[in-house]
């Protein structure tokens, strides 16, 4: 039957869902906004048919943004404090790493403010986290650091540092627009600046948003996104329309009940932005041997072709295939490891195949997220539908006994890491021991 696509397709839950999110003035993790968010989420996926929709608090380091500063001998330049920054004032030498590669570190940078892009170039063969280049620059002894963006528009970004182990950095860090950066660099380097960052500090709560569809089997799909959102913008393509997409998803599923042959998990997590806090404690407390698979959506509607990162588990891409091939419908997938959203803590610790769901977009990194540009403007109701329709059929086919989930062990995981390039670099923010 597929009478479910045309109700899915005209149907106004995800989207409704989304306006209510965005209009939250602030969901950043550990605020009033960010529990909002997750009463809400809990609330309609109550109302869409799911089951025991309830909220799991867990203790977490907050962060409340103050003021922040970059001042040269002439001018202060726009900047934004990143969260869990501490709250100092330093001034030294400016440095331009450039893209901030991390052969760029190898020299002593004691004392001295180094500025970085926050992207890097095409030719190299990985991504740089934020938190590395952070890292790599309190390693080599900056006292502080400039995050420039590099998507034109004026548009500072903002991402947390920190670590699990010591959740405030330990230089202050700001963000600024590629347009500053560009400034600096061209009239500061090599000149005295001075970054602050004012911000309070204090221990808050967050919350884990869980729901349950289907037979009560032994194991179960678990079904993901994050509900917290950076203080500087509406937070709809990071993550509103991810979590917003997740409640039209669970919409229908409720109408497929009959077609799951596992249970379905359903899991909206708190604290991502911040270190993934909210999927780490969950994954803590689970049993990650009932939890035959991970779908996690962050990242997914900014555009129609979905893109999955598969971890390289083989039922994983198998699904993947089946669904694109079964709706004639573009999904382009990347079998490499994808270490930096809430699907991770279960893939590293427990092998748990693990699904992320993004979108296909223009340009490199995260273009309008993680800035004041993040706005519900640019998304439509009729990608959200249509990533909807997908993804439940992913979440269905991965449900089905007919399917085949194994594990990975972690030495795999990290192997697999090795051989990418990622674990030196996840060892330094201490995201792997």
């Amino acid at each position: 039957m597929t009478d479910w696509i045309g109700a899915t397709f005209t149907s106004d839950v995800g989207w409704d869902h989304l306006e209510r999110l965005v209009d939250i003035p602030n969901r950043l993790a550990g605020t009033a906004g960010e529990r909002r968010a997750a009463e809400l989420t809990r609330d309609h996926l109550d109302a869409v048919g799911a089951r025991n929709a309830h909220l799991e608090e867990f203790p977490i380091q907050g962060w409340k943004r103050g003021s922040s500063s970059v001042e040269t001998a002439d001018r202060t330049h726009e900047s934004i404090g990143l969260p869990r920054s501490p709250s100092k004032s330093v001034t030294g030498e400016l440095v331009d790493l450039g893209h901030g590669l991390p052969e760029d570190f190898d020299t002593d940078l004691s004392g001295s403010i180094v500025l970085v892009s926050s992207t890097v170039p095409e030719w190299y063969d990985r991504f740089i986290h934020r938190r590395e280049k952070y890292y790599r620059a309190v390693r080599a002894g900056a006292a502080g650091f400039i995050f420039a963006n590099h998507v034109e528009g004026c548009l500072p970004p903002t991402g947390s540092v920190g670590t699990a182990e010591e959740p405030i950095g330990e230089i202050p860090a700001v963000g600024v627009g590629k347009e500053v950066g560009a400034r600096l660099r061209r009239r500061a380097t090599g000149e005295t600046v001075t970054v602050e960052v004012s911000a309070e500090i204090e221990q808050t709560t967050s919350q884990n948003v869980h729901a349950e569809l289907g037979p009560d089997t032994d194991t179960e799909i678990l079904l993901t996104s994050h509900l917290d959102a950076h203080d500087i913008s509406e937070g709809a393509l990071d993550n509103g329309m991810g979590t917003a997409l997740v409640v039209e998803v669970a919409a229908a599923l409720a109408r497929r009940e009959a077609d799951l042959d596992r249970r379905v998990h359903i899991a909206p997590f708190g604290a991502e932005e911040v270190g993934l806090c909210g999927s780490e404690y969950a994954a803590e407390r689970m049993d990650l041997d009932q939890i035959d698979a991970i779908v996690n959506n962050d990242g997914i509607g900014r555009g129609r072709t979905i893109r999955a990162h598969t971890h390289d588990f083989a039922g994983i891409e198998h699904a993947v295939e089946t669904v694109a091939e079964r709706f004639d419908h573009p999904i382009s997938t990347t079998p490499q490891m994808g270490p930096h959203s809430d699907h991770w803590p279960f893939v590293l610790a427990g092998g748990v195949p693990g699904l992320h769901l993004m979108s296909e977009t223009d340009g490199r990194g995260r273009g309008w997220a993680h800035t004041h540009a993040d706005t519900i403007d640019k998304l439509e109701s009729r990608t959200l539908r249509e990533s909807a329709i997908i993804t439940t059929e992913l979440v269905v086919e991965l449900a089905s006994d007919s399917t085949t989930l194994t594990p990975r062990p972690r030495s795999e995981i990290i192997d697999a890491l090795e051989n990418e390039n990622l674990a030196a670099g996840m060892r330094l923010i201490g995201d792997l021991d």
